[in-house]
């Protein structure tokens, strides 16, 4: 399938600006990259009722949150919400680079979000990122009355390295070690990091995620290959995903991550649980944070958010 116009104008405009890719750069140069792409690649963020910055107890220290709500939402209505991480690799991102993500998933679901400024590699290697998002789902759980949310309709979601996130959590929480999810938004997720994949030996090089650039990431975030295997590293290698919470699991035609998140739903729903798994043949990894170039992202969400809202009972 050829690439979205939009996407290949993005792919163009990275050729002409002669950066080296991702795996060339260290992890400040990388972080500097991503900031500074934002404003050309991102939409203005849109209004929301509510936006508020947070925190909660972390296994080292605060953890930093932000809190929204969507646009018309009743002010003191209790809520349904969505807790969500954000992708880049486990090194990449914060608050900051997935905030018009948020506002627009906050507006679309008509319902809460949080998002979660979790520790980053190669700083804070594995478990750290997840150690942070298990404190956030536990204290989004106990403090719910005071954040005005539905204890009962809290979901997980999270982007790439996000929705790796958001899946363990999802097991997780079967398990019966955090707060149970009620439902798990995972948008072109990682789930192995095996890396073995046609899609990851397909993706070598011109677009803004790579094998060799995924293969940067994992080797900043669990250099001990041993922990690689481990399913809070890998939720693919889970001995079972059975009993995990309804899925909405989105993949991409141009990513080396297609195949694992593909696999991801198909285990899914091979092991009885309900998933809608969209697939978006012409675009390519972190489309969804290019929504001034790709218009195709802001559809992506409303996708994402119906799956949501349905689940919740609000449409």
């Amino acid at each position: 399938m050829p690439l979205d116009p939009g996407a290949q104008r993005v792919l163009d405009l990275i050729r002409s600006f002669g950066r080296p890719p991702l795996h060339e750069l260290t992890p400040d140069e990388a972080r500097a990259g991503n900031t500074a792409a934002r404003p050309i690649l991102q939409p203005d963020p849109p209004e929301v009722a509510m936006v508020a910055d947070l925190s909660c107890p972390g296994p080292a220290g605060p953890v930093r949150l932000r809190q929204y709500r969507g646009r018309g939402t009743p002010d003191g209505a209790v809520l349904p919400c969505l807790l969500y991480l954000h992708g880049g690799g486990w090194v990449i991102g914060d608050l900051d680079s997935h905030d018009q993500l948020c506002r627009s998933l906050a507006n679309h679901l008509g319902a809460a979000v949080i998002a979660v400024d979790y520790r980053l590699a190669p700083e804070a290697r594995f478990p750290a990122a997840v150690e942070d998002a298990v404190a956030a789902l536990r204290f989004v759980a106990a403090e719910a009355a005071r954040l005005m949310i539905d204890p009962a309709r809290i979901a997980v979601g999270g982007d790439s390295a996000g929705g790796n996130l958001a899946a363990v959590l999802a097991l997780m929480g079967r398990d019966g070690s955090v707060p149970a999810p009620c439902f798990q938004m995972l948008l072109y997720p990682a789930t192995d990091m095996a890396g073995n994949t046609p899609s990851a030996q397909r993706f070598t090089e011109g677009y803004p995620l790579t094998s060799k650039g995924m293969q940067w990431f994992i080797d900043h975030y669990a250099p001990d290959r041993a922990q690689r295997i481990d399913w809070r590293a890998s939720p693919l290698r889970a001995a079972s995903l059975a009993g995990t919470p309804p899925a909405f699991v989105m993949t991409c035609g141009h990513d080396p991550l297609l195949d694992e998140g593909r696999e991801y739903a198909r285990r899914l729903d091979e092991e009885g649980v309900h998933v809608t798994h969209l697939h978006v043949a012409d675009q390519m990894h972190a489309y969804l944070g290019m929504g001034r170039m790709i218009p195709a992202a802001e559809l992506t969400l409303r996708q994402a958010a119906a799956a949501l809202r349905m689940h919740w009972g609000l449409d």
